[in-house]
């Protein structure tokens, strides 16, 4: 492959941004893309009235609700180094998709509303991130608001998630006081809202500002300056191993919104953020930097181009060169395909493209081949990637199409959301009625705007409540055993699945059929 395909691997950094709704993960996404390059002007969530609105927030619902509710794709390239960054719904409802787009990246960005501190999502997805040894990063965002002291931050992050911190900046003040930041990576000081050429102020040995200066004459820097003492005295040590490793995260503090302290961020992250790493197979680990190509589909999306019915299969690259045109295997449906049309993402701009290496997401237009996890490779070995997460639904609704007439369009959108993973499809087995199933009603919502809105179908939906979902593990079952309280059922793949109405049908099910083997795919993910 030569020299160049190895220095273009080693400069990727491909990471997902983690935090919790309204944490300002969007914005600091945009913020990203500036210094990149990628987009000239922000268009922050908030500007509802202006029209403008996030380059990262691209389907009609999340402008309409400020949310994002998939995951977007960006790339941009800074410093000689190529960035992927993907874009992860905040939204608990979304923590699949979330959890899956995890699985295809190297590194974490956790974003922490410095008022609220961590919240629940944000723990959620942290420790998908710590089961997998992704490394994290840590920004602690809005601080030209008023929010809870620094030193309590660091104290809830050690407690609550469990990991070592090492603050590599430190906030002079906070709210309507914040003067900036004491950066001791950079032996420098930061300040807030000043003239571009007065911006850092370099310390002397000391670690302190040198000779006379207006910021000196504030208490806010000598209570700075205390704080600093403590942290080299009685704080964590810098360990770039612990970092590659997870055990430690590096903080950052700043205000996203105000573009505050995310160049220090980004620039530090590039500095110990890894390439990508070798990844688990059923052959054994592969190496980014193998010559055979390999990757895997860790989503499918309908309808990115509403003026096209189009689908995107996103791939992570994990080993060799893809070229545009090449062949290449899928195993598990035993064939080989060409792949001829490949685009890479900026939101809803998108750019056919031609190469990509190890670390780079691409997307490949699918007519209906691909399936989540599915793993593409050349060469003889037809290995497989580790399996991406399942989950086990908890709401379901019965559906049907409001028009009759509208049945073709009701079936096709159906058929297109449900391969994106999201939403679950069963259909009962005695009569022709279809259930989804959902991990949150958020997703129900969506799945009925975008029937309407891209497929032109309304549809009526006929809540269910929870659910216990088991499969069943055989081709074959008495399909008398359904009954209204453990309801007899088949997924997509025809596979009999049995919803339970509580946990006392379940066991009381399992009692009097013990012949019934069942299981729960969350189970199988250990």
């Amino acid at each position: 492959m030569g020299k160049n395909f190895i220095e273009d691997v080693l400069s990727r950094r491909t990471f997902a941004i983690i935090s919790h709704p309204d944490a300002g993960k969007t914005t600091l996404t945009e913020k990203l893309l500036l210094f990149g390059g990628a987009i000239r002007d922000a268009g922050t969530v908030k500007a509802k009235k202006t029209g403008k609105f996030a380059t990262s927030d691209w389907m009609e619902i999340e402008k309409q609700r400020g949310i994002s509710v998939t995951s977007s794709v960006m790339q941009f390239d800074y410093d000689g180094f190529r960035v992927n960054i993907l874009d992860t719904p905040g939204h608990q409802d979304f923590s699949e998709d979330t959890y899956r787009t995890l699985m295809a990246v190297d590194s974490a960005v956790m974003i922490v509303d410095s008022a609220k501190g961590i919240e629940e999502q944000t723990l959620k997805l942290f420790k998908v991130c710590r089961m997998r040894g992704i490394p994290i990063f840590t920004f602690m965002n809005k601080l030209d608001r008023q929010g809870k002291a620094p030193l309590e931050l660091l104290a809830e992050l050690e407690e609550v998630l469990g990991i070592e911190s090492y603050p590599m900046n430190w906030p002079i003040g906070m709210g309507k006081e914040f003067l900036g930041i004491y950066d001791r990576f950079n032996n420098r000081v930061e300040q807030f809202r000043v003239n571009e050429n007065e911006r850092f102020i370099s310390l002397n040995d000391k670690g302190e500002i040198a000779g006379d200066h207006p910021l000196k004459l504030s208490g806010l820097y000598d209570q700075t300056l205390d704080e600093i003492m403590l942290l080299n005295e009685a704080g964590n040590e810098f360990s770039a191993e612990k970092v590659a490793s997870g055990a430690l995260t590096p903080v950052f503090f700043g205000s996203a919104l105000t573009n505050f302290g995310v160049q220090t961020f980004l620039e530090s992250y590039l500095k110990f953020a890894p390439a990508p790493k070798a990844r688990n197979s059923s052959i054994g680990e592969i190496d980014p930097l193998g010559e055979q190509f390999s990757g895997f589909v860790f989503k499918i999306q309908a309808n990115m181009n509403p003026a096209h019915r189009d689908r995107i299969a996103f791939i992570r690259v994990c080993s060799g060169k893809f070229e545009r045109g090449m062949t290449v295997n899928i195993p598990r449906l035993g064939k080989q395909l060409k792949l001829s049309q490949s685009t890479s993402f900026m939101a809803e701009e998108r750019n056919t493209v031609d190469e990509a290496v190890s670390g780079d997401i691409i997307g490949l237009y699918d007519t209906g081949t691909y399936q989540i996890g599915d793993t593409l490779t050349t060469g003889k070995d037809h290995f497989q990637y580790e399996r991406l997460p399942q989950f086990t639904p908890e709401l379901y609704v019965k559906v049907t199409a409001k028009n009759v007439m509208k049945q073709k369009s009701f079936y096709k959108g159906i058929e297109q959301l449900v391969q994106e993973g999201a939403i679950q499809l069963f259909k009962r087995v005695s009569i022709d009625e279809y259930l989804l199933g959902a991990v949150g009603q958020l997703q129900f919502e969506v799945f009925e705007h975008r029937m309407r809105n891209e497929y032109n179908a309304e549809v009526l939906m006929e809540r269910m409540g929870s659910k216990i979902a088991r499969w069943v593990d055989g081709e074959t079952v008495d399909e008398n055993l359904s009954s209204p309280r453990s309801l007899l059922v088949r997924d997509r793949f025809d596979n009999y699945v049995f919803l339970f109405e509580n946990d006392f049908a379940l066991r009381w099910f399992q009692e009097k059929n013990p012949n019934v083997k069942l299981y729960n795919p969350m189970d199988q993910n250990e």
